[in-house]
This record gives structure tokens, sequence and C-alpha cells, in this order.
């Protein structure tokens, strides 16, 4: 069984007009692509991201872990990276990244 503090991590703690708090999901989550969509990252509610290169699904996958702003990779492959979050742009590893809708 996943306790809350083995998810909290993962997500963004806000606070109700009542004073009760509640974890929301990290506006983070979902799917970030390139201006050409070659390189496609998925940020998943569990922690872990799937990158996709081209016709080449999964090419990288690990965990990550966002504070603030700022996200970190590790890889599965032993590799770690990091990036940022600026104006609703993920900046990775020279990339600049932008939310894919639901609806593409």
């Amino acid at each position: 069984m996943v306790t809350e503090a083995e998810i909290a991590p993962y997500f963004q703690q806000t606070e109700e007009q009542s004073g009760m708090s509640e974890i929301q999901p990290s506006p983070y989550i979902g799917m970030w692509v390139t201006a050409d969509n070659h390189v496609r990252q998925e940020l998943r509610p569990d922690g872990r991201y799937a990158e996709a290169r081209g016709n080449r699904e999964n090419a990288y996958t690990g965990r990550y872990e966002i504070e603030g702003n700022r996200i970190e990779y590790w890889d599965d492959s032993g590799f770690t990276a990091d990036g940022e979050f600026i104006d609703g742009i993920l900046h990775h590893g020279g990339m600049i990244m932008h939310r894919q809708e639901n609806n593409q």
C-alpha cells in the first residue's frame, strides 16, 4: 500500500479558505514537447517520467521530483538531469518544451 508520505513529493500542498489543507496534483504533470515534436516527455502523477525521441518511445525513463519550479530527474540507466519551469515552459537539457494539450 502506498502512503501519503510516499507520494507527497509529487504533489503541491494548498490551503482552502476554510484553513483546511489538501494535496493538489502538481500543475506540471502531463506531456511536454519540443516545438518540432521530436522530444516528448510525459511527467506522470506517480513520480515517473517517460521520454520519447523521434520514433523511439521510452528512450529515457526514470523518476523525477519537483520542488517549486525546479525538476530533478534520475534516469533508470543511472544518469541524472535537471530542469526549470519558467513562465509555463520547461527548460531541460538545452531544450525548450511546451505543455501539450490533451486534444493534440
